[in-house]
């Protein structure tokens, strides 16, 4: 029943909260959150002998039933996604927001729809929970974004819905073939796949995989990411970014390595050449970025790229390093992104040759900026090198074919990332005010957001420990 919490908390009062207008929809999205919070750190902090499950008839006709599952992998990223969730709140509280009630309503359904993809156990409620976390994040988009919100969010709709009927296609494909009856349950989902002619899972393998591409997203199905970033308000980006981009990598991990293993055999080269180039062409983007949005939109795809490609090494070590900088890559992209608003909302721009002298105008935010900031490039005793310096690991023992020319190329990223980075913050923090405005520091909202931010970075930075114990039972299931 504890599992059910986790998606009714803020379902119920996503809805509710469309009738509740102003300071009462934030103190709502507040309160709700920080109870979300306090379930997800009680399944994570518990110690289970087995998984917590759930399961209630559902559609019987149609084989399949209410059924979650929470893991290693789920409760850690149910943690994150209680975490991010209160960060936004938090740093939402000073700041108007038109139709207060309908914006928290729609973050809170896609917080619900999040918990759901991650706890489910049943391929259909894993479809389900996919479009209730996805339809809440196209209306704020459309609603709430930029300038040009219109045609990219139509973009990003277009790119979700075409992935997401592939996607429903093979599993319904994968349904047909259980024995004796219809069933989407995981169990017959991955009997079902294993047992497929190896060429029936080389087709498969690209119907699912696509969807999943998209959502994470991989080189070349990432076109829809950086312009969908740069139009939609901070909370929104957060929610992308942090979150969603972690459905498509978990999805990969739970719904088709275990599935379709020949399928995976087969095309992993393919998948981890197109990850390695999206790492180098994103960070070569983002050099040249002065947008500072648009910079960190690209340094999320050379961070996916590289989890991704781990995702394909077969290697107990590197899914290990995916799922703790699953978690890791969340928490320091929210950070980024909160600077970010920050910075947009006292100096009124994102162009970094008009931005400067941070450090002497507002020197906490500077230093939180450069905390964060070196947290992303994975500098020692940050919460990122544990994770990166894994998933190098895996990719380095893989036995896919070329693996060290791989792994060379790929740690090309960490070089371009750090040349990327230290521009932005010296040309940010640093260096003569490029404008007039008068800078404030943090508010006391602003200090509690990124005094979380940054505990959580500098703890599992130099502690661990719980993050690996946490996933470490996960992991070495997942090895073909």
């Amino acid at each position: 029943m504890i599992l059910i919490l986790l998606i009714l908390i803020p379902f119920l009062t996503g809805i509710i909260s469309f009738t509740t207008k102003g300071d009462g929809a934030k103190s709502l999205g507040l309160l709700s959150s920080m109870l979300t919070l306090a379930v997800a750190a009680y399944v994570s902090g518990a110690n289970f002998a087995a998984p917590i499950t759930f399961t209630k008839p559902w559609i019987p006709i149609l084989g399949t039933q209410f059924s979650l599952m929470a893991d290693g992998m789920s409760s850690m990223l149910c943690l994150l996604t209680g975490i991010v969730s209160l960060v936004v709140m938090i740093m939402n509280v000073n700041k108007p927001v038109e139709r207060a009630g309908a914006f928290y309503g729609f973050l809170l359904l896609s917080q619900a729809g999040l918990m759901g993809v991650f706890l489910a156990s049943d391929a259909l409620l894993f479809y389900v929970f996919w479009e209730l976390a996805l339809i809440p994040v196209y209306f704020l988009c459309s609603q709430w974004g930029g300038e040009k919100r219109i045609p990219v969010t139509f973009k990003f709709f277009i790119y979700t819905f075409v992935g997401s009927l592939m996607m429903l296609a093979g599993l319904i494909y994968l349904s047909l073939q259980t024995p004796g009856v219809t069933s989407y349950s995981w169990n017959d989902i991955v009997r079902a796949g294993t047992s497929l002619p190896a060429d029936q899972q080389m087709w498969l393998f690209w119907l699912i995989f696509i969807a999943f591409a998209i959502k994470m997203p991989v080189f070349p199905f990432h076109t829809w990411q950086p312009d969908t970033y740069e139009q939609s308000p901070t909370p929104v980006t957060i929610i992308l970014s942090a979150l969603m981009v972690k459905m498509g990598l978990f999805a990969v991990l739970r719904w088709l390595i275990p599935v379709l293993p020949a399928g995976v055999a087969y095309w992993s080269e393919t998948v981890v050449i197109l990850s390695v180039v999206g790492i180098v062409y994103a960070s070569c983007i983002a050099i040249v970025q002065t947008d500072i949005k648009r910079l960190i939109a690209y340094s999320s795809i050379a961070h996916m790229g590289l989890m991704c490609a781990a995702a394909f090494t077969n290697s107990a070590v590197g899914m290990h390093g995916i799922m703790v900088q699953m978690f890791n890559h969340g928490i320091n992209i929210t950070g980024m992104w909160v600077i970010v608003s920050m910075i947009e909302q006292r100096y009124g721009t994102r162009d970094m040759t008009k931005l400067g002298g941070m450090a002497s105008a507002a020197p906490a935010m500077a230093i939180a900026l450069v905390i964060i900031s070196l947290a992303n490039i994975a500098l020692p005793l940050t919460n990122g090198f544990v994770g990166e310096f894994m998933l190098f690991n895996g990719i380095f023992r893989a036995d896919t074919a070329g693996h060290i020319l791989i792994m060379v190329v790929a740690g090309l990223g960490i070089i371009l990332g750090a040349v990327y980075t230290l521009n932005m913050i010296q040309r940010t923090a640093y260096g003569d005010a490029g404008s007039a405005v008068v800078v404030k520091d943090l508010s006391v909202n602003e200090y509690l957001g990124l005094a979380i931010i940054i505990s959580l970075i500098l703890f599992l930075g130099v502690y661990p420990k719980p993050l690996l114990d946490l996933t470490a039972g996960v992991a070495g299931m997942m090895v073909r």
